[in-house]
């Protein structure tokens, strides 16, 4: 079996190769390539069986690593550097958005908003598969609402991430609960991940329709009107808030609270709601009032975005990986990709 590293500030990606050619031995010979440009570095080192042609030994990329702030490779891999190495910043940072998963109200299709339900099995499994799809992107920071449906679904994602860190729900209400909450271990604050529960990111209040099963509410008042009170942006239902009521609170706490974060280089991840996370994602894109109304999102489903020289760059939803490997490229890793399948074809 023959097997490469690549190195670079950004971190390691190895990668594992077979020899085809015929009648190859049990021996063990290296090869080394380096290359070097104004960008990049590669340090390649072939261990093989047997003689491998440049055509005879097939590689592909098995798992990739590096410090715990890079979104282009979120794993830390051991090593020897010291600490300073470990805090090095890259210029992008990761946002994951996710939907809560399936509510036991959302279920039996009732109007939640704020009522504090929590998730159905089948919300539990969105959420699990939701933590899958993210698990190699790094995660410093968690923000969620301050109802359980979102909580759980941060918590249950972070049983799959790769990093194995623990959510720790930060509790800040009072003097006392800040005392009684402390960690004294410097290596478990290491291993752990702040958790920030927030009421601004809960889900916009429906007010009077809060309970009332959306089929029935829409036979007595007419479809229409429910409509009208579901997806405009500026008509609250009875007593409830508007879209843009929602926005107001939601946008105000992420530009007062998130983004900082993002601009120091920590990588995070908000676990919200249909409505709040809508408003979050009409200010990252520059929705029009119209063009957020349409915006619909899947219970379960994390979106990326990528936060670099202050925008935010779109970057759809990840698929849980099929090997250990890496979804968000940064340019730089996209060029060493590139280089690489020039120099193996």
């Amino acid at each position: 079996m023959a097997a490469s590293t690549f190195q670079h500030a950004l971190g390691t990606v190895k990668f594992l190769g077979w020899d085809s050619s015929p009648g190859s031995q049990n021996g063990i010979s290296t090869f080394s390539v380096k290359m070097v440009s104004k960008d990049f570095g590669l340090d390649m080192r072939l261990l093989k069986r047997g003689n491998c042609s440049s055509g005879s030994c097939k590689l592909r990329m098995v798992h990739a690593l590096a410090s715990h702030s890079s979104v282009a490779d979120p794993v830390q891999a051991p090593s020897n550097q010291n600490s300073s190495d470990s805090q090095k910043k890259t210029n992008e940072t990761a946002l994951i958005l996710i939907r809560h998963g399936e509510s036991l109200w959302n279920e039996k299709n009732l109007f939640t908003g704020c009522v504090d339900v929590p998730l159905t099995q089948k919300g539990v499994e969105e959420a699990i598969e939701a933590g899958k799809r993210i698990s190699n992107i790094p995660v410093d920071i968690i923000y969620t609402s301050a109802l359980i449906r979102a909580q759980m679904t941060a918590m249950l994602a972070m049983t799959q991430h790769r990093r194995k860190k623990v959510p720790i729900i930060m509790h800040n209400e009072s003097q006392q609960a800040k005392t009684w909450s402390q960690i004294y271990s410097g290596d478990t604050m290491k291993q752990s991940i702040p958790v920030i529960t927030a009421w601004q990111l809960n889900e916009r209040m429906y007010g009077e329709l809060q309970g009332l099963n959306k089929q029935e509410t829409a036979d007595r008042f007419g479809k229409e009107k429910v409509h009208e009170w579901r997806r405009s942006y500026d008509i609250p239902p009875p007593n409830g808030e508007s879209l843009e009521m929602c926005a107001e609170r939601a946008v105000a706490y992420f530009k007062e609270q998130i983004q900082p974060d993002l601009l120091t280089g920590k990588n995070i991840m908000i676990a919200a709601h249909g409505n709040s996370l809508r408003s979050i994602i009409m200010y990252l894109d520059r929705l029009t009032s119209q063009e957020v109304i349409s915006l619909e999102l899947s219970t379960g489903i994390p979106m990326l975005y990528i936060f670099k020289e202050g925008k935010f760059i779109r970057r759809g939803s990840p698929v849980a990986p099929s090997e250990a490997g890496v979804y968000a490229y940064t340019r730089k890793l996209a060029l060493y990709r590139q280089k690489l399948d020039e120099m193996l074809h």
